[in-house]
């Protein structure tokens, strides 16, 4: 089936995200976009014809035409579509969370090994230059202030705005604090949905660096921002800006009366991380190279924010208990 030269991909779920995957497969000088499947039917043939390739109306028809699968469904799908996946030997790109389970995403891992697949997980941030920035400057960072904001649309919110939004943060912070997390203090609440929609969470890493993380699905305006402390300086990002400070000692222009500081200042292009995110699955495929974002930085991030939810719901039990909120 592989020619060594192309992916022959299939896209599973189709909706807002999954019509993304499947333009940008279409597109791929590596990949060959062969089907999409969703369980709404009439949803898969009108992006197959947006996309030039077949609907299919089983996904256990779709697998034995494809070398790997791009799982773009809700959340809870992910496990049992992944995993069928895996056991018919085909390489998988999830969209995140890898599953709702950590037993679940041990899972996935572990026939992923065996049958020698690919299992690679959507986390965009890790291929922007946002994120490369930021891992360029720090290393050790004592403390993290990290803000993700936007008004409410009502797409993802079949899960909470921590596996929606909050995930993100949790995975770019994971992946420059070189630490296991200690503990977790986080509240939110149920606004708009049946899920969280806003909630802040304070974590703190048995290293010492401590992270406050907020994010919300309900402002009135979006707002994506980074702030970074460390013995070797201070960085603040603005990801809408697309804009970096950084105050140091060895980068940048001299800061007269700081005793020796400096400040840096960045700004980057967009890249387009989804294309980004496509041509590593291919490379890792095809090429056997290195799979950036694997299931074990995937599991690290869902079990952060497991635990940020179960924080959450520990602070709403002592507030109900203490008369706080009825």
């Amino acid at each position: 089936m592989k020619d060594h030269m192309h992916l022959n991909v299939g896209v599973v779920g189709v909706g807002h995200f999954g019509r993304l995957h499947a333009l940008k497969a279409a597109k791929h000088a590596e990949e060959r976009l062969v089907g999409v499947y969703d369980p709404d039917f009439k949803r898969a043939e009108q992006v197959a014809r947006e996309t030039g390739c077949r609907p299919y109306e089983h996904y256990e028809a779709l697998l034995p035409d494809v070398d790997a699968v791009i799982i773009a469904a809700p959340a809870e799908a992910h496990y049992a579509l992944g995993c069928q996946a895996l056991k018919a030997g085909r390489h998988v790109l999830v969209e995140k969370p890898i599953a709702s389970t950590i037993s679940e995403g041990r899972e996935m891992a572990l026939l992923a090994e065996e049958h020698q697949a690919v299992l690679q997980v959507g986390h965009l941030l890790r291929y922007s230059a946002e994120h490369k920035a930021i891992t360029e400057r720090i290393q050790s960072p004592l403390y993290i202030e990290a803000t993700r904001i936007a008004p409410f649309k009502p797409r993802g919110t079949d899960v909470s705005v921590v596996l929606d939004l909050m995930i993100h943060d949790l995975d770019l912070v994971l992946s420059i604090v070189d630490s296991p997390i200690h503990s977790i203090d986080a509240l939110g609440a149920a606004v708009s949905s049946e899920h969280e929609d806003i909630a802040n969470a304070r974590v703190r890493f048995e290293n010492g660096c401590v992270a406050a993380i907020t994010a919300s699905r309900i402002s009135l305006k979006t707002e994506r921002r980074m702030r970074v402390f460390s013995q070797d300086g201070y960085l603040s990002a603005n990801f809408m800006k697309c804009e970096l400070t950084y105050i140091n000692k060895k980068r940048g222009f001299p800061l007269p009366g700081t005793g020796g500081y400096r400040r840096e200042a960045v700004t980057w292009s967009e890249i387009d991380h989804l294309s980004a995110e496509h041509t590593a699955f291919v490379a890792s495929c095809l090429r056997k190279e290195a799979v950036l974002v694997d299931a074990r930085a995937g599991l690290r991030a869902l079990e952060a924010a497991l635990n940020v939810t179960e924080s959450i719901r520990a602070s709403q039990r002592l507030m109900e208990q203490s008369g706080l909120i009825r």
